[in-house]
């Protein structure tokens, strides 16, 4: 029986986030450089660039797979795997069903923490797995409490960087061990299944301190190389625009 192990951060936030910052091309560049062998873009409550990020990613050697971070009525829900958008501030029950019937999973993300939205533990009675490690956590004790909880319950437990910018991806990430696949057939179904079914590994950011600060500098790196891309052809553009605004008018004075 043949076995896969597969790198994947399921909680990146794009510039469609109201509080990201990066276009996915960044972000999968980063995840690509990194060693990820896939990003699910999650922005909240919208899905337009997850489905972008998730056809672009097999040209970054990723796989693709599409998300997005719901808001229900209780807590902000991450649906993996799904194409459509999911019904906003609806009862967690429905929303987590929702989910499932669309072919994803529905996964919990910093539970407890209400100041990020997290769902309480009073609310928390049906999902297919748990965030047990978000990066952004800084103390660790809601990381721990998670952990518990999913432990407990038997719920999939992920690991996740909940970036949203381009150095901070990868930060953490979950291991998936897929069976009876090989690298090559692999595809986000899979996954998906794995996520399900609990074969997972968490990692957080646990890499030598020199490897640490070079992905971090390679991150920053790439957004400033980017924007000045960006702006450089914005300003082209805007030249070439005032240029040819600039010939009309003239043309229209000679011919008064």
């Amino acid at each position: 029986m043949s076995q896969t192990t597969i790198r994947i951060d399921p909680h990146v936030h794009s510039e469609a986030s109201y509080d990201g910052h990066d276009p996915v091309e960044l972000l999968l560049e980063q995840a690509a450089e990194i060693g990820l062998d896939g990003i699910v873009v999650t922005d909240h409550d919208v899905i337009h660039e997850s489905l972008r990020a998730a056809e672009l990613a097999p040209e970054y050697g990723l796989l693709g797979i599409p998300g997005v971070e719901v808001s229900t009525a209780v807590g902000h829900l991450l649906a993996i795997g799904v194409s459509e958008m999911p019904p906003r501030r609806a009862p967690l029950d429905e929303t987590v069903a929702w989910v499932r019937d669309h072919g994803g999973v529905a996964v919990v993300p910093h539970p407890f923490q209400r100041s990020r939205h997290g769902i309480p533990r009073r609310h928390l009675v049906d999902c297919d797995a748990v965030e047990v490690f978000n990066s952004w956590l800084f103390t660790g004790f809601r990381n721990r409490r998670a952990r518990r909880f999913a432990a407990e319950r038997g719920y999939p437990a992920l690991a996740a960087s909940d970036a949203h910018s381009v150095p901070h991806v990868g930060r953490a990430y979950t291991e998936l061990v897929v069976e009876d696949v090989d690298r090559a057939t692999l595809d986000g179904e899979a996954v998906l299944s794995a996520m399900r079914t609990g074969a997972t590994r968490m990692r957080g950011r646990h890499q030598p301190i020199a490897t640490s600060a070079r992905h971090y500098a390679i991150g920053s790196a790439r957004k400033s190389g980017y924007y000045a891309k960006a702006g450089a052809l914005k300003g082209g553009a805007a030249a070439r625009a005032g240029v040819m605004r600039g010939a009309q008018l003239l043309a229209e004075l000679a011919v008064r």
